[in-house]
């Protein structure tokens, strides 16, 4: 049973979402709002709380609580998207065409019409152990298995580990979508610990000792929305807490392409973690293919969840991936994409120069603390207002956890000088105060 200021606050929500609650619509002061709603202001404090958490309503001391303009959001043809992080670079079609010619021939098309079991074919198991493997990691083919996503492959990792009512820990901040995932299974999420390397070993054991958890989902590579890398030792030191907690971890690939140097959690313990990476960025969302790594001992049970969610890959789109892994096609865009984030985020590092920003340099996206007089929902509200769309803090929080004001901007989608202007765009509000660009929260 969910606490009863968060049922409020999801009728609330329902009201914005569906338009009956207009942006710029003021709230109800707290006290008037616990009295129509037969509750303790303290109870009605919680309920505006949780809905500034979502990034619904924003306030200001003196002025109120206001609902914020999210009308504005990625896919409008004419706004600037740093929300979405799909980078795809000019002739990248071109390089895909000519990989998968033999593939889309009558020939190629005959065979890749017919259902393929989630463990592939022997032919996409091969490319792909070849294309995960490392020096120092040479990936099992017999332990992979495929999804039509990277999304899917943590879904169903996650289904496979952690039963509805169990507890999944992740990092204080963490991929929105694993939120969605967890939401809709039932799962509990449990906020570990982080410092300036990601997850904490130690504060995951301290988690896990207070109330046990099933699993744990963490990015050790270029964390979304941090931009964080764990170290080798750090690694090596999770990988035994693991291993003697008896925990499985669902480590998060998909970023580390763009920042390959250290191994993965799951060449340190290779029976204690589950790997997931994808297509979705090393290649482009419209050439999607996910890949799990699983121990033997879990191969079964992650190959049920995929079957049991219908999250296999189709036989064309697994033939299409294999066609541009085999040949190289996907290490040639890498190596583009690799340059292409530096370029951007030196962009955005000159623009934002003497701001509260955390990112790495290879990386596609940023992490920007706002400076003092900004919440999260005017901020990003105001930028909507000027046809950008970014992601507020909240996105990425765990409930529980107190949301910075903060916004995450992917650099990937526009083009450099788009990506130049929009940012500075975003600077000159930031140095404004919130009454003078109009946001009024």
């Amino acid at each position: 049973m969910r606490d009863d200021f968060r049922l409020v606050a999801d009728a609330v929500a329902a009201d914005i979402r569906s338009g009956r609650m207009r942006p710029g619509q003021r709230l109800l002061p707290q006290r008037e709002f616990a009295r129509r709603h037969g509750m303790a202001v303290s109870t009605a404090a919680r309920v505006y709380q949780e809905l500034a958490r979502r990034g619904l309503v924003a306030g200001a001391v003196g002025r109120g609580t206001f609902v914020v303009d999210f009308s504005v959001r990625s896919g409008d043809a004419d706004l600037v998207d740093l929300e979405a992080n799909f980078p795809v670079l000019p002739g990248q079609s071109s390089m895909v065409a000519r990989a998968l010619g033999r593939v889309l021939a009558p020939a190629g098309l005959e065979a890749a019409m017919h259902p393929v079991p989630v463990t592939g074919s022997r032919e996409a198991r091969r490319v792909g152990a070849s294309f995960l493997s490392r020096p120092g990691w040479v990936v099992d083919p017999e332990r992979l298995l495929f999804t039509g996503s990277g999304r899917q492959a943590i879904a169903a990792a996650m289904v496979a580990l952690v039963a509805p009512g169990q507890r999944l820990g992740v990092e204080e901040l963490t991929y929105p979508v694993v939120k969605t995932i967890a939401a809709r299974h039932g799962v509990t999420l449990v906020s570990i610990g982080m410092d300036g390397e990601g997850l904490s070993a130690s504060a995951l054991e301290q988690a896990h000792r207070r109330a046990p958890l099933a699993a744990v989902y963490l990015q050790p590579t270029l964390h979304n929305p941090l931009g964080v890398t764990m170290s080798a030792a750090r690694r090596v030191e999770l990988g035994g807490r693991l291993a003697r907690l008896g925990l499985v971890a669902i480590e998060d690939r998909i970023n580390s392409f763009l920042y390959d140097e250290e191994l993965p959690l799951a060449a340190h313990a290779p029976e204690q973690t589950i790997l997931v990476d994808s297509l979705s960025k090393r290649v482009g969302a419209g050439l999607n293919l996910g890949l799990l790594v699983c121990p033997a001992g879990l191969a079964g049970r992650v190959a049920a969840a995929v079957r049991s969610g219908t999250w296999g890959v189709p036989g064309v789109a697994l033939a299409c991936a294999t066609a541009v892994l085999a040949d190289g096609t996907a290490q040639r865009i890498v190596r583009l994409k690799q340059q292409d984030a530096r370029l951007r985020q030196a962009v955005v590092a000159e623009v934002l120069a003497g701001f509260d920003v955390r990112a790495d340099p290879r990386s596609y996206h940023v992490w920007w603390r706002l400076p003092g007089g900004w919440s999260t929902g005017a901020f990003v509200s105001a930028a909507a207002r000027q046809r950008v769309v970014i992601s507020p803090a909240a996105d990425y929080a765990v409930v529980g956890v107190p949301v910075p004001d903060a916004v995450r901007l992917s650099t990937s989608s526009p083009d450099v000088e788009t990506l130049r202007g929009s940012v500075a765009l975003l600077a000159a509000i930031a140095r404004g105060a919130p009454e003078e660009v109009g946001a009024g929260y």
